[in-house]
Order: C-alpha cells, then structure tokens, then sequence
C-alpha cells in the first residue's frame, strides 16, 4: 500500500510516524505531498503524534530528534546507536552479581543491559521504564519491584511525586542510568520530570554506573542530573574520540571503553 492509498487517519498517522522516525525530521509540507492531504490535515496529525510524545513540532516542520531543550521519544531512541548500546550493556552486565539489587532507569541503554539479566540471577531488579517491565515480568530467578506513577508517553515509564517516593523507600547496591549529555564534568538531561527521578534512584544506590553511547560525549543539556563523581564508572563505547575521553580523565573519572562488535 502506497502512501497517498493510507487514507484513514490512524493508518496516516501511524505511517508518518514511521517516515519522521526513520528520517529523523521532516517539513509538513513535504508530508503533505507525500500522504496527499492537505496542509491543515498534516498539523492535525502531527498535533496528535505532538500530544503522544512521538514526535515535536516546530516552525514549518517537525523532528524526532533531541536538543538541548527536549529530548528525542523512546520510539526514535530505541532505533538509533543500537551496536553502541550492546556494547555498553554487554560491559555493564560484567558488572552484575547474583543476588544483588539493581536499579534501571527508563533509558534504551538500561534496557539493552536488562535484555541481559536472564541467566545472571537470582538478581531483584527495580524500574519505572513500561518496556523493562514486560521484558523481565516473565522471567524466572529475577524478583521485580515496578515504580509506579504517572505515565509518561514520551518515555514510555513512570515519573512523579510517588515514582520518586517509592524510590526513596528503597536502597539498591547498584543504580545504572544514562543521560543525554555529559561535558563539563556533569550529566545532563533536557527534561526536569526526568531529572528528579534519576536523582532519586542515584541517592538510593550503594554504587552508580552511568551508561552513554559517544555521541553524548561533550554535548549540553539543560539541566544537571549529577556530577560524574557521583558515579563510581562511565562505560560508553569506542566510538569515543580521544579528546572526549581525555575529557573524563581530566575531571578524575573512571571509565570503561566497550568494543562495539565488527561486522
């Protein structure tokens, strides 16, 4: 089936979903010729693709992409630095004992690392992020505690005043989280709601691991989610410029490099 043939509006919108997460951004007026609709029609989809968190709009067209400001949804995360992310996880899961508790935040990272719990147990495992519930509700030798709260669409997990009560509650010997952006010393992320949560889950863990692909090695953010000695390790990939990680080592961080698999 053709684009322009996609004419209901569900069909439509769920199709120019898949166009802007492909391509990264778009104009409306380039989705308006290529679904055959009018241009009020195209604003009236991406209004509603706006308001579940897939995609945000701005003058003339829209992007999935993260800024500084906002950050990209889990649909676009989930597609993109997917060999960068293994890589981290498969490091990361060295780091894992049986019988320890572990937080995980809502980021694809954590999830990638969650794929590899199965099999390292018994393990309790705590998170608000909806896609590592499912993954781990079925699998036996793992214990899981969902931090409940107020859904996020864009995220795709829990947040809020009881999110970050619940985590408060509890204490984990090992927290893994990424971020958006780390320079200057400091992990950053664009978007408050989810600061405050990450905070909470860094303050209830015995030890924190910070997970990152390269390419949020010397990017900005605007808000501050902790200082990098609040972290015990970062593990990002090789794909990490010389200058980036000379970076770590001068604010005295300790790192781990993950070789991303050859192909």
């Amino acid at each position: 089936m053709s684009d322009r043939q996609r004419r209901g509006p569900a069909q439509r919108q769920d199709a120019i979903a898949e166009a802007v997460l492909a391509a990264g951004s778009g104009t409306a007026a380039g989705l308006a010729e290529r679904f055959g609709v009018s241009l009020m029609t195209i604003h009236r989809d991406l209004d509603e693709l706006e308001r579940q968190g897939i995609v945000r709009k701005y003058r003339g067209g829209v992007t999935a992409q993260r800024s500084g400001v906002f950050e990209s949804s889990v649909a676009y995360r989930a597609k993109t630095m997917r060999d960068e992310k293994e890589a981290v996880a498969a490091r990361a899961a060295e780091l894992v004992e049986p019988g320890m508790a572990i937080m995980l935040d809502d980021s694809t990272t954590a999830l990638a690392l969650a794929r590899r719990l199965p099999g390292l147990g018994p393990l309790t495992i705590v998170t608000n992020f909806l896609d590592g519930l499912n993954l781990l509700a079925p699998v036996q030798g793992i214990r899981l505690i969902a931090l409940g709260g107020d859904y996020d669409p864009l995220h795709n997990s829990f947040m809020g005043v009881s999110c970050v009560e619940m985590i408060e509650s509890l204490q984990v010997d090992l927290c893994f989280v990424s971020t958006s952006a780390v320079s200057a010393g400091n992990a950053g992320h664009q978007e408050q709601r989810v600061v405050v949560v990450k905070r909470a889950m860094l303050r209830s863990a015995v030890r924190n691991v910070l997970l990152v692909d390269h390419t949020k090695l010397g990017r900005t953010a605007l808000h501050r989610v902790a200082p990098l000695s609040d972290f015990e390790r970062v593990v990002v990939d090789d794909g990490a410029a010389p200058e980036a990680l000379a970076e770590l080592a001068k604010h005295k961080v300790d790192y781990d490099v993950a070789v991303r698999p050859r192909r």
